[in-house]
């Protein structure tokens, strides 16, 4: 996997008695090989228990890739997860992410979905991010996503 992961963050989204708030947080996020390497295999198993991955090429280049997952939970199986959702630093801002996340709708609602269902990175630009597509808080958090990554922002798109 060639993607460029790399992120930088300044500022983050906590949620404090159940109100969303702001904070200075800097930390680099930037994967190791032997991240890309679990990434790629979570990729595999995802597809071959039913769910789908998307990919975004510039020259032969992986710049992105999202993934939803077939699985359906919520007290009305109302979600699917899409557990990742990535453009590679140096093509961000051309519209990759959003094009993928609504190619991630459109498979998460033919698996039944009604919701898709985000554990979102609390960096201000990721946040942002799903917010300019339509994302809220989670009416239902899935605890045994949240345990995952407690700091991620649980978040949900109607379908």
């Amino acid at each position: 996997m060639d993607s460029n992961r790399y992120q930088q963050t300044k500022q983050v989204w906590y949620v404090e008695d159940k109100i969303y708030k702001m904070k200075d947080d800097y930390f680099i996020d930037d994967w190791s090989h032997e991240r890309k390497l679990q990434v790629i295999q979570e990729l595999r198993k995802c597809v071959s228990s039913g769910g789908v991955v998307a990919a975004a090429w510039l020259e032969k280049q992986l710049v992105g890739f999202a993934n939803v997952e077939s699985e359906r939970f919520g007290s009305d199986a109302q979600y699917v997860e899409l557990p990742y959702l990535h453009v590679s630093n140096d093509v961000r801002g051309m519209g990759i992410g959003k094009k993928l996340f609504a190619l991630c709708c459109q498979e998460a609602k033919r698996l039944g979905g009604k919701k898709l269902y985000i554990a979102a990175h609390p960096s201000i630009e990721s946040q942002s991010f799903y917010r300019a597509v339509g994302c809220s808080p989670a009416e239902e958090v899935n605890e045994r996503i949240f345990k995952r990554e407690p700091l991620d922002i649980q978040l949900e798109r109607v379908l």
